[in-house]
């Protein structure tokens, strides 16, 4: 394999997500996770995620981790199955260091953006059986732009990119035009908020989402259960620590169990 795409070399050893076919009799009762919001802010990208994962109306963990650092530039918010989003995302990480040690460069953010594509393709048939379906967005901070990006897919592979902010997952609806609201009508557009504005702002969506979505989980201060939150900037990918976190929801959000 001289192309420096891991992804080919799988397929050609039969291992690229085989497209299992499950009876419609069948039943698999599977793990779910929501809810993923990404937003542009006058640094660069915060993404951020709850940590609560579902099977029906059961909470089988509320520490889920939804939002992974692939390499140094691209992060991944994952709404959908844990089981196949976690796939995918171990088979981009090890895609992209494989391309760098092949190639002895490091993979455009295009390519990045067409490996997710494609692995998202390879998953259809278990998407279309109502199983394995993943709706990930991407956040990236593009150096020859000099400015953070944000891209979501949908289950065929179709690669967007949105300018301002971005949401997925079951309790993304009614925080999606929460967000529209404030970035057209708000004091100022949410791409010239400062970081504290726009994590204080990215923390009161979850709670939102939490409050009228069962399957996403909200701030416990009690168990400590905080959101992850990853900011993409000029200077790299830092995770906001739980302490910041912790400040944020006392003196702005009230927080409680």
């Amino acid at each position: 394999m001289e192309n420096g795409d891991f992804l080919d070399l799988l397929k050609d050893r039969g291992q690229l997500i085989p497209p299992p076919v499950v009876s419609g009799q069948t039943t698999i009762e599977e793990a779910e996770g929501t809810t993923i919001l990404a937003l542009c802010y006058a640094d660069g990208v915060l993404i951020a995620g709850d940590r609560r994962a579902t099977m029906g109306n059961t909470v089988v963990y509320d520490r889920a981790d939804k939002v992974l650092c692939i390499d140094d530039e691209v992060v991944m918010g994952l709404s959908g199955s844990p089981a196949i989003a976690y796939e995918i995302a171990r088979m981009l990480e090890i895609s992209f260091q494989y391309y760098r040690r092949s190639q002895l460069q490091v993979l455009s953010l295009e390519g990045k953006l067409r490996s997710l594509s494609r692995l998202l393709r390879e998953n259809l048939s278990l998407a279309m059986q109502g199983i394995g379906a993943v709706v990930p967005i991407l956040a990236a901070y593009d150096p020859e732009a000099d400015q953070g990006r944000i891209y979501f897919y949908d289950l065929l592979g179709a690669q967007f990119e949105s300018a301002d902010f971005c949401t997925t997952g079951s309790g993304s609806p009614g925080i999606r035009g929460a967000l529209y609201y404030l970035n057209r009508w708000g004091e100022r557009p949410l791409a010239q908020m400062d970081e504290d504005a726009a994590l204080t702002l990215v923390l009161k969506m979850l709670e939102t989402a939490a409050e009228y979505d069962t399957a996403t989980g909200g701030y416990r201060a009690s168990a400590r259960v905080f959101p992850q939150v990853m900011r993409i900037a000029a200077d790299g990918i830092t995770t906001v620590d739980e302490e910041r976190l912790e400040q944020i929801y006392q003196a702005d959000l009230q927080g409680g169990d």
